[in-house]
C-alpha cells in the first residue's frame, strides 16, 4: 500500500485508541494488534506514532498507564482510558461522524 494511503487526519489514531481503550486496558504492542485486525490488516499503527500519541493522551489525562506484565511475561505499560478520555472519545467519534456525512454529501453533489 502506498505510504499517503494509509495517512491518517488529524485527531484519528487517537480515537482509535480510546476506542479500543473502552473495551479494555491493553499495552502499546497489545494496541497496535488490536488496530490492525481490527481495520482488516487496512491499517498498521507504527511506534513512532503510538508512542507519541499515548503521551499526548496521557498529558491530556485522557488515559492512565501503570506498570504490568504481558501475557509473555514482559514489563508494560498498560493504558486505561479515563472518564475525560471516555468523553473525548464521544466528541471525537461525533465530529468525525458529522466530517464522513459531509464529505459523503460532497461526493455524491451534481456539478451544474
Amino acid at each position: 500500500m502506498e505510504p499517503a494511503a494509509r495517512d491518517l487526519f488529524p485527531g484519528a489514531l487517537e480515537m482509535m485508541l480510546l476506542q479500543a481503550l473502552r473495551r479494555e486496558p491493553m499495552h502499546g504492542y497489545a494496541l497496535v494488534q488490536h488496530i490492525r485486525q481490527s481495520s482488516g490488516d487496512l491499517l498498521e499503527i507504527e511506534e513512532g506514532s503510538l508512542y507519541p500519541a499515548l503521551q499526548r493522551m496521557l498529558k491530556a489525562k485522557w488515559v492512565t498507564a501503570e506498570w504490568g506484565l504481558s501475557a509473555r511475561n514482559r514489563r508494560v505499560r498498560i493504558y486505561r482510558i479515563t472518564p475525560l478520555g471516555r468523553k473525548q472519545l464521544e466528541r471525537k467519534v461525533s465530529a468525525f461522524e458529522r466530517m464522513l456525512e459531509g464529505i459523503a454529501r460532497a461526493m455524491k453533489a451534481r456539478t451544474s
